[in-house]
């Protein structure tokens, strides 16, 4: 079994919380079908978000990130979904400079021994 991280666009740009809303519910979506295929998975926005919730919205810019990286420190792989996201592209990049796994489709996903 493997600690997952799903990593794909939130905001990514927008300014549209109906757009992060679905951003979120896709990235949830697929963290399902990995716990399906019996791994943990992990988002970091769903870590980050309630703290910045506290914080208050000001603080999103300091907080997002380093929370999310750092919790990209603590898992096994990474599959990376959706379109554009420079943050989503620096998780990626953590698991890459680690060589640890890098999906890039749910398919690709070994089911655990």
């Amino acid at each position: 079994m493997m600690w997952i991280m799903v990593a794909g666009p939130y905001r990514s740009g927008s300014d549209n919380p109906v757009r992060w809303s679905e951003n979120l519910r896709e990235l949830n979506q697929v963290a399902l079908e990995i716990f399906q295929r019996g791994h943990i998975p992990i988002i970091g926005v769903n870590l980050a978000l309630p703290v910045i919730d506290v914080a208050g919205q000001e603080m999103y810019s300091e907080l997002m990130m380093p929370i999310s990286l750092a919790l990209a420190e603590r898992c096994d792989a990474v599959l990376r979904i959706g379109g554009a996201s420079s943050g989503a592209d620096r998780e990626v990049e953590r698991f890459r400079a680690k060589g640890l796994p890098i999906f890039r489709s749910i398919d690709e996903i070994p089911t655990p021994t």
